[in-house]
């Protein structure tokens, strides 16, 4: 059992799950996850193996056929995933984020369509928001979904960084409508699109060109999709009302910044299990580098840094579970885990010295990967603009 990290006040239920997938990390994620990231190949045995867990279903309520758990349980689980491969995680995040905003906005007819097979795996969800020409300025968004006379929607534009394009087979849309609002926001609208998996010209209008190489996060397809005449119905767009969109997806990656803060928490994690051990078998001037003062005091320095991000994932995941508002609590979980990820992980890979630049050793792989808990569900910048807004409001002089 992870020392590290432990989280008070849990349900039976909730202990047993978490337990679950740790023990399913050890046993089938961490020893081929190597060899999955340096092919960059798809995990789905270990997909399958997530859908017979019900991981996917794990945030669905009951009556659609999930397990109907709370965000904390959620994280818990992701925070070990990623400790063992964070492509793994980035699996079910989208779905995960998608199948929330479904469940928070969809309508009946939505969610009795939807959710019963994103509980099982049999339908994954992908979320889609940003563009090649803009990264967190949502509001300048330019695909655009123009209303035709029969009621349906023609939509054109091209959409950048779609986690899980091409093995998702339902993409969350952000897209511009033509509302008449003065503030950009307020025109934007959220379209549930149905394709299958694969790449090319998917369903008619719909193209997913194929997958980026990227310098981590291996394993999991990052795709562009490009709409070029492709028709939507009144029924696809989510909620059943236009110009909701921005609203709706904010609340999608409310709950997503939750879900990256524990990816970067499992990261940190498992990037000190691996100093701490190396520190204890690696020996030179006659003992151990962990009886080093110099390598001691950056083993106390990471697990302070790992502690300290778990406990605020925590306390974010839990205010959002209350029904309280928690964009603040979320952005500053986000902005800490991620850049106490990216320390924790430097710092193993100092301890690992020349071992570390090898790709025979993990924390090769955790060094590519940690930079993305930077930038994913908005960059630290973005957090801390939210963050700052929200303290100049409420200790307004």
């Amino acid at each position: 059992m992870t020392r590290l990290a432990q989280t008070l006040g849990l349900t039976e239920f909730q202990t047993e799950i978490v337990s679950t997938v740790r023990k399913f990390v050890d046993k089938e994620v961490i020893p081929t996850a190597q060899e999955l990231d340096h092919s960059d190949t798809y995990p789905q045995a270990i997909v399958d193996q997530m859908k017979d867990m019900g991981l996917f279903g794990l945030m669905i309520p009951e009556e659609y056929g999930g397990l109907g758990e709370s965000l904390l349980t959620y994280a818990l689980c992701v925070e070990e995933l990623a400790r063992g491969w964070m492509s793994v995680s980035g699996v079910i995040n989208t779905h995960f984020i998608v199948a929330y905003m479904i469940r928070q906005h969809g309508t009946d007819a939505q969610k009795q369509n939807y959710l019963p097979r994103m509980a099982t795996g049999e339908t994954r969800g992908a979320f889609s928001m940003s563009e090649p020409e803009l990264g967190s300025d949502v509001a300048a968004i330019r695909t655009r979904a123009k209303k035709n006379a029969d009621g349906t929607y023609t939509i054109d534009g091209q959409k950048m960084w779609l986690t899980n394009g091409g093995s998702s087979t339902l993409v969350a849309a952000l897209v511009r409508t033509d509302e008449g609002a003065d503030k950009p926001h307020r025109n934007l609208t959220a379209f549930l699109v149905e394709k299958p998996t694969g790449f090319g010209e998917v369903v008619p209008g719909l193209t997913i060109p194929g997958k980026l190489d990227k310098l981590g996060y291996k394993g999991i397809d990052t795709t562009e999709l490009i709409f070029d005449g492709y028709r939507a119905s009144a029924d696809d767009v989510l909620g059943g009302v236009t110009g909701q969109g921005f609203f709706q997806m904010m609340d999608g990656v409310e709950v997503g910044r939750v879900n990256v803060s524990a990816r970067a928490c499992g990261v940190g994690i498992r990037a000190f299990e691996l100093a701490v051990r190396y520190a204890q078998q690696r020996e030179t001037f006659g003992k151990p580098i962990a009886e080093h003062q110099a390598v001691a005091f950056q083993l106390a320095e990471m697990a302070t840094k790992v502690e300290a991000a778990h406990l605020m994932m925590v306390n974010a995941a839990r205010l959002k579970d209350s029904g309280e508002r928690n964009d603040v609590a979320a952005g500053m979980a986000k902005y800490l885990a991620s850049e106490f990820c990216s320390e924790v992980t430097q710092q193993s890979f100092r301890i690992h010295g020349g071992y570390g630049y090898s790709k025979e050793y993990e924390i090769e792989r955790l060094m590519r990967d940690a930079p993305f808990l930077l930038i994913g569900e908005g960059t630290s910048e973005i957090q801390k603009n939210i963050i700052s807004k929200r303290l100049l409001s409420d200790y307004r002089v």
